[in-house]
């Protein structure tokens, strides 16, 4: 396959370019956000982490729902607003303890919408929406959604951790289908049981709990290798991967899938003697788990397919989130 469009449609992609604006914002909160003293990851990863003494953690994250996907489907963002919640803090190793939201809005049916789809999605993984706030006379709809986790400190999976030589690993459940109204999503959990979503979550706290990766990130809105690229921009590091090692569903083409947002997908660094046992664990729940390549020192993530290889971000001059 020729890489060089496709790399150019990856760097253009408008799920990677919206986060370049994101350490612009961070940056002007940077010498005050740790004045608790216990605040032990702040910005750069899916969730903060915060120590509450025992050895443990409290992780907090929060997701606002992208417009485009409100105005395709209320519904579907109001399920989103729980499955992108608790796949940040299933990213970190973590179990997550609740919800709370903000909706706004002055349509009353489209509130009910989006109300049924985070009703769905509380029961498909087991996480309680416990509070929130309306706004219902706003002149527009939009829904934000925070989560708190709670984890061992000693077992935290972060994404500033990958180290070079060890390996890259794409997991992602290959069992789904595109959403009808918004074809960058890849539905995996609508259709199964919540038993199967809700092992998925625990597969990665059995991860975190045996130490078997050095890092990982969930994939989200940048797609595979835009996550990959965040994980690598955190971590200072680059990476090598063979394009066609990635798992795919072949029904997707290459472009379209390395954009998709997957509802149990996951980007995982490990060192090569533990790679089994993640893939192991991770394929008990039908999370198919290759490794695509391996962590390098040169701050560039290279792409390869067959004789050709391109890059696809250099770290030393290009930026996603610029959060180092």
């Amino acid at each position: 396959m020729e890489l060089k469009p496709l790399i150019d449609s990856i760097r253009n992609f408008e799920g990677i370019t919206r986060k370049n604006l994101i350490k612009d914002v961070t940056g002007l909160l940077e010498e005050t956000y740790n004045i608790s003293g216990k605040t032990l990851l702040g910005f750069g990863d899916d969730a903060s982490a915060l120590e509450i003494g025992n050895g443990q953690v409290i992780l907090m994250a929060a997701d606002g729902m992208w417009g485009r996907l409100m105005e395709a489907d209320p519904w579907w963002a109001g399920y989103c607003s729980v499955l992108v919640n608790v796949n940040d803090i299933a990213a970190m190793g973590g179990i997550p303890l609740g919800m709370t939201n903000v909706i706004s809005t002055r349509d009353k049916d489209i509130c009910s919408q989006i109300m049924d789809g985070i009703n769905e999605g509380v029961k498909k993984f087991g996480v309680p929406m416990v509070g929130g706030h309306v706004h219902p006379d706003a002149p527009y709809n939009s829904l934000d959604v925070s989560i708190t986790g709670i984890m061992n400190v000693e077992d935290l999976i972060t994404s500033c951790d990958a180290q070079p030589g060890h390996k890259v690993l794409v997991a992602i459940d290959l069992d789904g289908e595109i959403h009808p109204q918004f074809h960058l999503n890849w539905d995996t959990t609508t259709m199964k049981s919540a038993e199967l979503v809700q092992a998925q979550i625990k597969a990665m706290n059995e991860i975190a709990s045996k130490h078997l990766v050095s890092s990982g990130k969930d994939i989200s809105n940048p797609g595979t290798l835009g996550t990959l690229g965040m994980l690598l921009e955190t971590s200072n590091v680059g990476a090598t991967v063979e394009l066609e090692l990635i798992p795919r569903n072949n029904d997707v083409s290459w472009e379209d899938w390395l954009k998709l947002y997957p509802g149990a997908g996951f980007i995982l660094t490990a060192e090569e003697d533990k790679v089994q046992s993640v893939i192991r664990v991770l394929e008990k729940v039908n999370i198919t788990t290759n490794v695509v390549g391996n962590i390098t020192s040169d701050k560039k993530l290279y792409l390869t397919s067959g004789s050709d290889k391109e890059v696809i971000f250099d770290f030393n001059t290009d930026k996603i989130t610029g959060i180092r």
